[in-house]
This record gives structure tokens, sequence and C-alpha cells, in this order.
């Protein structure tokens, strides 16, 4: 093994071995990464597995190494970062015989918590022994690739508003919709798909091709990669008394539930509104024109997964369930206060029955 910084040495004993690139991100995310030369060198299975490290210098960098081991022919590039890691390295991977492996090292990782991977940098290691490739699908949004989520309005806003965050996490997310949303104005859109154009006033549309932006924050609970299609989630404006059930349903698996949320598949979108703005892609901002293409691309990247990875229902579990019930209980309450001791007491009943105390 070798660690270099821009060019790859490889071990010279490949017959009968897979060739793997770990690009590593020394930046990125919240975790010191000074161990994970070594980790690799341990618990990567050396009798199936050639392999080198090298580190990004810049951003972007990821990108270019991730070509270069497209051009060289090697099988797996392992992405060690977060999802903008997982995304530049991605993005020169689609379309071609090389693999994507994660070790994710982020704030969000959402792309890995979608496929299930373990947060344990061992086990992902262990994953990656497995070698177990699927081919699953990814997203454009004008021109830009994506893996997990892209959209517009408040879903970019709060990109930007999360990226130049001084805490990473999911409490900074929360806090951040909780905040910011109570004076994000909404926009209208012309969403178009193969059944026509229609308008919505919205708080945010996002496409999803998986099932969350990371930090376990669900936008689509339901998304596969698997499918061929996007999940398209429209967020019709809210008020401060929706607000905390809305971040609440974020974490709990099922915002797709709440009546403010729009949702539909489709294999192609075109959206329409009235000025050029900011878009994410995959937690990226980036400013873009007034007319939007989204689109899906079935099977067109390789990714080494978990056994039973990408399961596009996901259920909420009965705590999860017991709290989506109090939020949504909560808001019957307040169209009718006098009757809050009598739910009060039906709530607490409900609940306690769900988790069994």
């Amino acid at each position: 093994m070798y660690l270099c910084q821009t060019n790859y040495i490889l071990t010279i004993d490949t017959m009968n071995k897979k060739r793997i690139v770990f690009i590593l991100n020394p930046i990125s995310g919240t975790i010191s990464k000074a161990g994970i030369p070594d980790l690799i060198e341990e618990r990567l299975d050396k009798n199936n597995f050639d392999y080198n490290i090298v580190e990004t210098q810049y951003a972007g960098h990821a990108t270019e190494l991730a070509k270069q081991a497209v051009e060289e022919g090697i099988d797996i590039v392992v992405a060690i970062g977060g999802d903008g890691t997982v995304n530049e390295v991605g993005r020169s991977l689609i379309n071609t015989q090389t693999a994507m492996a994660i070790l994710p090292c982020g704030s969000g990782n959402g792309l890995a918590r979608h496929l299930n991977l373990p947060m344990n940098l061992k086990k992902c290691v262990d994953v990656i022994n497995e070698c177990d490739i699927r081919a699953l699908d990814y997203g454009i949004i004008n021109d830009h690739p994506f893996f997990c989520t892209c959209g517009m309005g408040f879903d970019a806003f709060i990109s930007m508003q999360f990226a130049q965050a001084g805490k990473r996490g999911p409490i900074t997310y929360m806090q951040k919709v909780l905040e910011e949303g109570l004076k994000y104005q909404p926009e209208t859109y012309e969403i178009e798909d193969e059944d026509g154009v229609k308008r919505y006033k919205a708080f945010l549309v996002s496409a999803a091709n998986a099932s969350q932006y990371g930090n376990n924050a669900y936008i689509a609970p339901q998304a596969s990669m698997s499918d061929g299609l996007l999940d398209i989630i429209i967020m019709e404006p809210f008020d401060i008394l929706e607000a905390p059930q809305v971040a609440i349903e974020l974490f709990n698996k099922t915002l797709d539930k709440n009546l403010k949320i729009k949702t539909f598949k489709s294999k192609r979108i075109h959206i329409h509104r009235k000025k050029e703005g900011v878009i994410h892609y995959d937690g990226d901002p980036v400013l873009s024109s007034a007319d939007i293409d989204i689109s899906i691309v079935s099977k067109g990247i390789n990714i080494v997964t978990k056994h039973n990875a990408d399961k596009a229902h996901r259920q909420p579990n009965m705590l999860q369930t017991a709290f989506s019930e109090i939020f949504y209980n909560i808001d019957l309450m307040r169209q009718d206060i006098t009757k809050q001791s009598r739910k009060v007491q039906a709530i607490n009943k409900t609940i306690l029955r769900k988790l069994n105390i």
C-alpha cells in the first residue's frame, strides 16, 4: 500500500485481484481521518484487493481523481468523506464499469444511510470486502448529477444555511428548519410531467432518488434507487404551529403522511419559476435559471452495497409512530382548544398502549 497526494502508485501483483483507489477528503465532516489509512491496511482483504489511497487537495479534486481511476481501469473507487465527496466521486463513475464504495465520514452521510451502510468504518470496510456491487439509479438536475436529492425553494435555501452553520448534525438542521422556515416566503412553480402541467404555491420542491438528505432527515421515506423513478415532493406553506410537526416528521420517516405534502413519482419533470434562484444537488447549493429540468438515469452507477440495501418501503417503528400521533393530535387540539384536556388524556392512553408502558 502507498499513500500519495496526486498520482496513483499501485501494487504490482494485480492478477486475479480487484484494484481499489480510496479517495480521502481530509477536511470533510467532523471526525479526524488520521487513522483511516491504518484501518484500511488492517481490515481490507488483501488476498482479493490491491489498493492505494489518495488525498484531495481542493474542491473538485475528487472528481478528477475518480476520472483518472476510470481511465486506468480501476475496479472500485471509495469515497472517504461526506455527501459532497460522494457526489464528486460519483459523477465521474456514472455510466462506467467502475463501482463506487463509501466510507462515510461526513456530517450527513445521506447516501450511506439510505443504503443502510454502517457508520462504523471497520464494518464499512467489511462491506467492501464482501464486494456486493449493484447497478443503481442516479438523477440529473440541469446537468448536475445527484445521488440522493435535489431541490429548490426552502430546500435549497436551507442547504446553503446548513452549509454555512458553525455546527453540523441533526439538531443544527432542525434548528435551521424552525428558525428560517418561519421567515421564508413560498414561490409559485409550474411543474410539467408525463401527465401535463400543474401550478403549485410551494415552500419547497424536491426530487429524491434516495430517501433522505442525511442525518436521517427523511424527505422521501419511500424512495428507492432501483425503481427507475424520482419521488417528487411538494411542500405547501405551513404556519408557526405546524413547523415543529414538519421538522419532527423529517426525522421519524412520516413526512409523506403530512397533509401539507404532495408527492408523486416520475421519470422526468420540467419546472418553471418566475426568476432564477438557488437549487441544490446532494446538498450543494448553486445559482440556476428560472427553468429546471430533472430526470432519472436508471441503473446508471455501480455501487458497493450491503445485502438488502435500498429497501423501498421504510416503515416507522412504534416509537416514531407514537411521536407522529402526538403532533397530529396537537394540531387537532389547537383547532378546538376547549377539548384540550380530554384529548391530552386520550393521547396519553394511546401512547402508553403503543409503547407498552
